[in-house]
């Protein structure tokens, strides 16, 4: 006889949950490996991205599986918040997406129909062939599949700020994140997040979030960015990536070992390969 199993609750349920921000990190890398190291570390939440990173379905399907046996919430970022992507990836198993650059309600709106099964949505159904029901595992998944999944929107654009308010009151809406890096981008000033005029867009999001009574997370890999948002009442925050971390872990080994005069810090190459 077939075992009857239960899906993991959503990102959505945690952070409704939770008495403390959620502190996630971001799994760049495509490697189910790393994807494992970091779902082990401790953090609450992982974050596959598929919008930045040499991802495809199967290797985001090999990353879900990685973190399968640890108590994180893994958050799949899709490259674009196309239907039949974003079905794909549900049919992975896949049950908190993030969907990038979203700048207005009414996409917000199409993005809730699409994880969403007819007659409130648009979604494929596929489900006895994938593994978003465990192949029919899961009683009553298609009747359920909605509380099963949750979606959290980019707030990464001037427009996106301008917005919030209407795309936080998107009903299936169920988070933002926002991205000071584009958000920046957009606002003439490329390459800087940090700047006061960004950081202002940023807390009018928060704030809005806090207004709507929904949650909102930011993107802080500066400790100090990350702890000025914490402190502004973000309930979920993204601290590292795998890639940068090993970057700079490596680059700091080197920078200990490998005598100045055979280059470094200056620039200059160390050796050649």
């Amino acid at each position: 006889m077939p075992i009857r199993m239960n899906l993991p609750e959503t990102f959505a349920a945690r952070l409704a949950a939770a008495d403390r921000p959620l502190v996630g990190l971001w799994v760049c890398s495509g490697s189910p490996v790393m994807a494992e190291l970091v779902a082990g570390s401790g953090v609450d939440w992982v974050l596959i991205d598929g919008e930045h990173s040499p991802n495809g379905l199967e290797s985001i399907l090999a990353q879900l599986y990685a973190v399968s046996a640890y108590p994180v919430a893994p958050v799949v970022r899709v490259p674009i918040g196309d239907t039949v992507i974003i079905k794909q990836v549900l049919d992975l198993g896949a049950q908190n997406l993030l969907v990038p650059m979203v700048d207005s309600a009414a996409h917000a709106e199409e993005l809730v129909r699409a994880i969403r099964y007819p007659a409130g949505g648009v979604r494929g159904v596929g489900a006895s062939l994938a593994r978003s029901s465990r192949w029919n595992r899961v009683p009553g998944y298609l009747a359920n599949a909605s509380s099963t999944v949750s979606l959290t929107v980019q707030i990464e654009s001037a427009a996106a700020v301008a917005a919030v308010d209407e795309i936080l009151a998107v009903d299936g809406v169920d988070a933002i994140f926002i991205g000071p890096a584009d958000l920046a981008a957009s606002m003439g000033r490329l390459g800087e997040p940090t700047h006061p005029e960004v950081v202002e867009a940023v807390l009018t999001a928060l704030r809005a979030a806090a207004a709507a009574g929904k949650p909102a997370g930011v993107n802080a890999f500066v400790p100090e960015e990350a702890e000025r948002y914490l402190a502004e009442g973000t309930a979920f925050v993204a601290v590292g990536a795998d890639v940068a971390l090993v970057a700079r872990a490596t680059e700091a080994l080197a920078d200990r070992f490998i005598p100045l005069s055979d280059g470094g810090p200056d620039g200059a190459p160390r050796a050649s390969y």
